[in-house]
């Protein structure tokens, strides 16, 4: 989410030995990586830290909401299914109701008929003497029943456990909403409390002139599509859990620009990661996804010229920032 540059890490010194290799060909690319930023006062870097944690929380919302959509779907379907499936039972006992009728204008129900209001017809149609006495039409509609009345009953069981994994991710949904906006609060109330030069300076600290796009006429046409649809999101709103087309987190800002070239991207920057194949940093090409921080919390473009383009943070818009504003975790072609 932040579009700064870091302060110094020491992860080479613990073992990120992918980190550090993509952190130099970053230099290579132009860009100035995080580990050579400025140092930042405590109220700056707790700004970061703060940015950080909002959007490690925006992701979580992000998957957890998109768990919660599909489970709405799918509920949705069962008890269609649901319902469809009980017009079936409907329509078979109304078609055994007119044996049952017939037996009682004869002089009572056949004990065969009393299986129409047994709870467990199976149990009932297993004893060979009342299979006997039963017509093979009948037999076998009571069979249909039957079966009719399991699938039924396993509808049912399945529609509740989906009705209680959806209730769990909605207060999942939830949580991460409230954890996202408690850290946006916090983040807001200490930028504000900066002197209006000092937050001036953080809005451009990472911040580059406009890439120069030309020759680009030879990208695959999925990535020059993806890469036109984010140049048109540029100057948008970053909204957290949004994905278009008025705001854009930074995973949104990526699934719904690839989504414009015909790709569709998972919702979320940890998705994106694996969402095509691993390219090194010194092959990269514009319309690559940039994946940064070591739990892949942040995305970006990348649009050539040592430049990404993403959604950086509450209160800034999209916009072009340098490829290296952030340790870089992985590069992922769609």
């Amino acid at each position: 989410m932040a579009s700064h540059r870091r302060p110094a890490t020491s992860g080479c010194d613990r073992g990120a030995a992918a980190l550090c290799v993509l952190s130099a060909a970053a230099a290579a690319l132009g860009a100035v990586p995080a580990a050579h930023g400025a140092p930042r006062d405590g109220a700056r870097a707790e700004l970061d830290r703060l940015y950080a944690q909002a959007e490690r929380a925006t992701e979580d919302y992000d998957r957890a909401d998109e768990r919660a959509d599909r489970l709405r779907h799918e509920v949705r379907d069962a008890q269609d299914h649901i319902a469809r499936t009980q017009q079936r039972v409907n329509s078979l006992r109304d078609q055994l109701g007119s044996l049952a009728g017939a037996e009682y204008r004869s002089g009572g129900i056949d004990p065969a008929v009393a299986l129409l209001f047994s709870a467990d017809p199976d149990d009932y149609l297993d004893k060979a003497s009342v299979v006997d006495r039963i017509g093979t039409r009948q037999a076998g509609q009571l069979r249909e029943l039957s079966g009719a009345l399991r699938d039924l009953a396993q509808e049912r069981a399945e529609a509740e456990a989906k009705l209680g994994d959806l209730e769990r991710s909605r207060k999942a949904v939830a949580a991460h909403k409230r954890k996202v906006r408690e850290r946006l609060t916090r983040a807001r109330r200490l930028f504000d409390s900066l002197p209006a030069a000092d937050r001036a300076d953080y809005n451009r600290s990472s911040r580059s002139g406009r890439p120069d796009l030309t020759g680009l006429g030879d990208l695959d046409p999925r990535a020059a599509a993806a890469l036109a649809a984010a140049r048109s999101a540029l100057g948008r709103p970053y909204v957290w859990g949004a994905n278009g087309p008025s705001g854009f987190d930074c995973s949104g800002l990526m699934q719904w620009s690839y989504a414009r070239a015909g790709v569709q991207l998972p919702r979320t920057s940890q998705a994106q990661r694996d969402a095509g194949h691993r390219v090194p940093l010194s092959q990269i090409r514009p319309g690559d996804l940039v994946i940064y921080r070591s739990d892949a919390s942040h995305v970006a473009m990348y649009v050539g010229d040592g430049q990404v383009i993403h959604a950086p943070h509450p209160g800034a818009a999209v916009r072009y920032d340098r490829v290296g504003m952030l340790p870089i975790s992985a590069v992922t072609r769609p």
